[in-house]
C-alpha cells in the first residue's frame, strides 16, 4: 500500500482539497453550522475558537505521515462545507481509518457526505490499494452510525468501555470495515445512491 496522502480529490459534488490555513474560516463556519460541535460524543468537532490549532496540529500530523487531511468543499458552490481525515495508517496491513469526519448542519441529509465518502474510498482502494478500510463511531450516535451502515460497511464489533470522553462518560466504539472484496458492490451502490 503507497502512504496516504492529503492530494486533491473530487467528484461531481465535491471536491477534497488538502488541509491548510487556508480553509480555517470556513471550518469554523461549519462547526458554527448547527452548532455540531457542542455534540458531546463527537470530541474531534473543536469550537469555532479552537478551529485554527486544530488545523495547525492536523497538518503537522499530516507532515508527519501520520494522518492524511481534507476540507470538504461543495462543487456548486464552492464553499467549505466539512473536514475528514485517514488516520490509524497501517502501511505493513493495507489499512486505515476514515474518521474524524464532520460536516455542516446544513448539508446532513443532502448526499454530500456520502459524495465525500465515494471520492476517499475510491482513492483507499483503487488508488492506495487499501485491503480494509475502516469506521471507528461513538455507540450513542446513532446517525453516524446508520450513516456508515448506509454505506454498506459491515460492523466488525464493539470495543467496550474503550475511551474515556472529555465529560468522563465511557465511549463504546462500534467498528466497521469494508474490505477490498467488497468494495466493487459498495461503491455501484453508492454511485446508485448519489445518481438518484
Amino acid at each position: 500500500m503507497d502512504q496516504p496522502r492529503p492530494v486533491p480529490l473530487e467528484n461531481d459534488r465535491v471536491r477534497l482539497e488538502p488541509l491548510g490555513p487556508q480553509h480555517v474560516d470556513g471550518l469554523r463556519e461549519v462547526v458554527a453550522d448547527g452548532e455540531i460541535w457542542r455534540i458531546p460524543y463527537a470530541p474531534h468537532v473543536p469550537p469555532p475558537e479552537e478551529v485554527a490549532a486544530r488545523v495547525a496540529d492536523q497538518c503537522a500530523s499530516d507532515e508527519a505521515g501520520r494522518t492524511a487531511s481534507w476540507a470538504v468543499v461543495a462543487r456548486g458552490s464552492g464553499r467549505v462545507i466539512g473536514h475528514t481525515t485517514f488516520l490509524n495508517i497501517s502501511l505493513r496491513d493495507r489499512r486505515l481509518e476514515l474518521g474524524s469526519t464532520y460536516m455542516a448542519g446544513s448539508t446532513h441529509g443532502t448526499g454530500l457526505n456520502a459524495a465525500t465518502k465515494l471520492a476517499l474510498l475510491t482513492h483507499a482502494f483503487e488508488e492506495l490499494g487499501c485491503l480494509g478500510v475502516e469506521f471507528r463511531v461513538h455507540h450513542l450516535n446513532i446517525a453516524s452510525r446508520r450513516a456508515v451502515e448506509r454505506l454498506g460497511a459491515q460492523q466488525d464489533g464493539i470495543l467496550r468501555a474503550h475511551r474515556i470522553m472529555p465529560d468522563g462518560t465511557l465511549r463504546h466504539t462500534v467498528v466497521y470495515s469494508i474490505l477490498a472484496d467488497e468494495w466493487s458492490g459498495v461503491k455501484a451502490s453508492l454511485e446508485h445512491r448519489l445518481r438518484r
